[in-house]
């Protein structure tokens, strides 16, 4: 098989599962992602919101959970919508051969989304480099998409993977407003371009550093568990 056959093949490949992942639907998420964002500068330049990496960073991040929640929480039911769960369970490793490409693809399509979005960000607000900003960005929504991901593996349910996924979202935000530096290595809603007030910068890089990390992990531990969980085909086809 040449290149471009290959090409071709895995580009079908990858437009069937996002057509599968998304219902259909991607397109109403993506306007809805692009509205929100333009409403939430709207409300920051009329509340007169001082410009920087730290306010375009706020404005983006929820946008980015937008468009990774629905894929993340509804991608099993639409597999079982589409009568295809028992085909994919069919497939040896479905889990990884199936779902983590899935993620994958999910992760990269919403970066490249979040780099338009800076771009424009850019243009009309502050300028930000969109390419680090949008990697900045991809922690957290990684992070709460593998979350919501979990969810949906342990609930075998959309609606009820996306309630959970949010209420997790105003926790961590309530949880990260506590005022202490030391808890910000545990904030998972933390603004990477704001250094708070009377810190030493090296304190704040290294408590910036731990919390990253601490994602990392984290992000990796719900991936697992909730591949992991789909090794339980009676649970989904019961």
């Amino acid at each position: 098989m040449s290149v471009l056959q290959t090409t071709k093949s895995f580009a079908k490949l990858c437009g069937y599962n996002m057509r599968i992942i998304f219902a259909g639907k991607f397109i109403w998420f993506l306007l809805v992602g692009l509205v929100l964002f333009f409403f939430l500068m709207y409300t920051a330049a009329a509340r007169g919101t001082s410009l920087s990496h730290g306010m375009v960073y706020s404005q983006l991040i929820i946008p980015g959970l937008l468009l990774v929640f629905y894929p993340s929480c509804f991608g099993i039911q639409n597999d079982a919508d589409h009568r295809i769960l028992e085909l994919l369970f069919g497939i040896p490793n479905y889990m990884y051969k199936v779902w983590l490409f899935r993620l994958v693809m999910i992760y990269v399509e919403v970066y490249l989304i979040l780099v338009v979005y800076a771009f424009l960000a850019r243009i009309l607000l502050f300028p930000v480099e969109p390419f680090s900003m949008a990697g900045q960005l991809m922690l957290p929504v990684t992070l709460f998409g593998n979350l919501a991901f979990l969810y949906s593996t342990l609930i075998r349910n959309g609606n009820a993977a996306a309630v959970m996924s949010v209420l997790t979202v105003i926790l961590a935000m309530i949880l990260g407003s506590i005022p202490l530096v030391e808890n910000k290595m545990w904030d998972v809603t933390i603004n990477p371009y704001e250094e708070p007030e009377n810190i030493n910068a090296a304190i704040w890089s290294l408590t910036l550093l731990k919390n990253r990390i601490i994602m990392a992990v984290a992000a990796i531990i719900f991936l697992m568990s909730g591949l992991l969980g789909l090794q339980n085909r009676g649970k989904f086809l019961g």
